[in-house]
């Protein structure tokens, strides 16, 4: 599937126990795995693209939504200008760049790129 910018993209879920989490999604529906380090793993075969990030913190709504977009510095620029909040700036992981915001709700979300 080709990445499309400003729309949904990946899911992000926070995990007290990857490999216990692991075991419960691939066990009860079929989910697959890949380790990116001791502290995240990517899922397949579930619909929609996603991963797990370890967390110590208590989980109260452990769903990050990641939209793509291909110019990061454009698209962050946007958002503060439309009155969205960045709470992690732009950074980067082994599949790219990326960064996450609040929307005027307070919802976070992530926008991340390949490029």
């Amino acid at each position: 599937m080709k990445n499309k910018s400003n729309q949904i993209n990946y899911i992000e879920f926070r995990a007290k126990n990857l490999k216990e989490i692991k075991d419960f999604y691939s066990e009860a529906f079929g989910w697959s795995f890949i380790d990116y380090g001791p502290t995240y793993t990517a899922f397949s075969e579930s619909g929609l693209a996603g991963g797990f990030e370890t967390t110590e913190d208590d989980i109260v709504n452990g769903a990050l939504v990641v939209l793509y977009h291909k110019n990061l510095s454009n698209i962050k620029t946007k958002i503060i200008d439309c009155g969205g909040k960045i709470t992690k700036d732009i950074f980067s992981f082994p599949g790219g760049k990326r960064f996450q915001f609040l929307d005027p709700s307070g919802n976070e979300l992530a926008v991340w790129s390949d490029k």
